[in-house]
């Protein structure tokens, strides 16, 4: 008990410092010499929808910095309280099948964490309705969060059935076969995806305006990609944002673009967009991701395993956990998993950032239109209420793409070079 109030009043504490700093002590306005520039958002934006940005970006943050520790907290008080061992118990008195008591407890352990972090993913839903950047009906987003459990639950449930078969097999080195297994599992994924997951919450469909279309696999072939089509989802019955993308591997290649995106910009920043997302997969940034994934799971697979058996070693008997192989010792082993990920997040997320930085080069070179380049990204900040200079914080933890005023700002420079290289070119002449 005397444990649960300090881990309680530890989340207090960080919940009042983390809304402290975001609402009260972090700066973001505009560098000096920046401002009146294209990057500067008072210029893009009316006073209202400066407003609106700060507001929202605010409200979006505070809840992500608040629910990763609280996914934390909801795994600590299911050992604490001993509700996994009560989990693992009912499970067991189904059946004799060890299989089909691991698919139970994934499912209660799934079910609780769902319920507990309902109230802040609907609070987040509300805001983006309220902020009009989600149009979504409560019925549809009620949906699409079923359908995201059901899937997470039959994702976790392979996953743990081959961890604790391997742990079984191997106490020491199940973490090095579970790795081996997950390549395959992680190709497997980066294949499925744009065909067999991605269209269980959207409609998909070739793209209605064929001269744009054209305009666009034209660019796919000056990039040596072959598609045959471009793809177009009805995201406007859920958001007012926008996006597109190149993803899949091999013959499931697909480039995609949400109708917000064809009714808010032009067809010169609609290619700048796709050339963007071109690069991306002419530098094979879509290979290293997976590649980057394959790497970095060795490696908190190894280090997880380590502090996992640490905390069954020093807390299993109050939790009830009778050994690492017990099921009902897979909250720690997700909080451990949990807390990793979050850690690795700045360096994964420079690594992103690197990575836009090169397709939006990429992107510029392949269409030499810096208006529309600058004109896009500007909508995107206007239609998502994104924060052009965010807090020093959010942008490590939060951001895999340049801000907007590195984004705007590395395009000035490019256009600068430019007429810069001309200017030399006629004096030399």
């Amino acid at each position: 008990m005397k444990k649960s109030m300090w881990i309680g009043a530890g989340f207090i504490l960080y919940a009042a410092l983390i809304s402290w700093y975001l609402f009260l002590g972090a700066d973001t306005s505009i560098p000096t010499q920046y401002e009146g520039t294209e990057a500067d958002p008072s210029v893009f934006m009316t006073e209202r929808q400066l407003e609106l940005s700060h507001d929202f970006s605010r409200i979006k943050q505070w809840l992500y910095f608040l629910s990763v520790p609280f996914e934390w907290l909801i795994y600590l008080i299911v050992l604490g309280v001993g509700l996994s061992k009560w989990f693992r118990n009912r499970a067991s008195e189904v059946t004799r099948f060890r299989i089909v008591h691991n698919a139970i407890y994934v499912v209660l352990l799934s079910l609780i964490a769902f319920l507990l972090t309902l109230p802040i993913n609907y609070y987040s839903y509300t805001v983006s309705l309220d902020y009009a950047i989600s149009v979504q009906p409560f019925a549809d987003w009620m949906r699409d969060k079923v359908i995201s459990f059901w899937v997470n639950v039959l994702f976790l449930f392979v996953i743990v059935q081959t961890l604790y078969w391997l742990m079984n097999k191997s106490e020491k080195r199940w973490w090095l076969y579970g790795w081996l297994l997950s390549v395959p599992f992680t190709l497997f994924i980066y294949f499925i995806q744009p065909v067999w997951i991605d269209p269980l919450y959207n409609d998909f469909y070739r793209l209605e305006d064929k001269a744009l279309e054209e305009k666009i696999l034209a660019l796919a072939d000056k990039a040596d990609i072959e598609a045959d089509r471009v793809y177009e989802v009805n995201m406007s019955e859920k958001t007012n944002a926008l996006n597109a993308y190149v993803n899949g591997i091999g013959s499931n290649l697909r480039i995609v673009l949400w109708d917000t995106t064809l009714e808010k910009l032009s067809d010169e920043e609609v290619l700048f967009v796709m050339a963007h997302e071109m690069g991306h997969f002419v530098k094979h940034h879509l290979y290293w991701n997976l590649i980057g994934s394959i790497v970095s799971s060795f490696f908190g697979l190894w280090i997880g395993s380590k502090l996992f058996a640490a905390m069954i070693r020093r807390w299993g008997k109050q939790w009830g956990v009778e050994k690492p192989t017990d099921i009902a010792s897979l909250p720690a082993l997700l909080l451990v998993f949990s807390v990793l990920a979050f850690l690795a997040s700045p360096v994964e997320n420079a690594i992103s950032r690197n990575a836009e930085r090169s397709a939006d080069d990429y992107a510029i070179q392949m269409t030499k239109d810096p208006e529309a380049a600058v004109g896009s990204f500007q909508q995107l900040a206007v239609s998502g209420l994104s924060e052009v200079h965010p807090p020093w914080l959010v942008k490590i933890f939060l951001y895999g793409h340049p801000t907007m005023l590195e984004r705007i700002t590395f395009l000035d420079q490019w256009e600068e070079r430019v007429i810069n290289d001309e200017q030399d070119m006629d004096e030399e002449k």
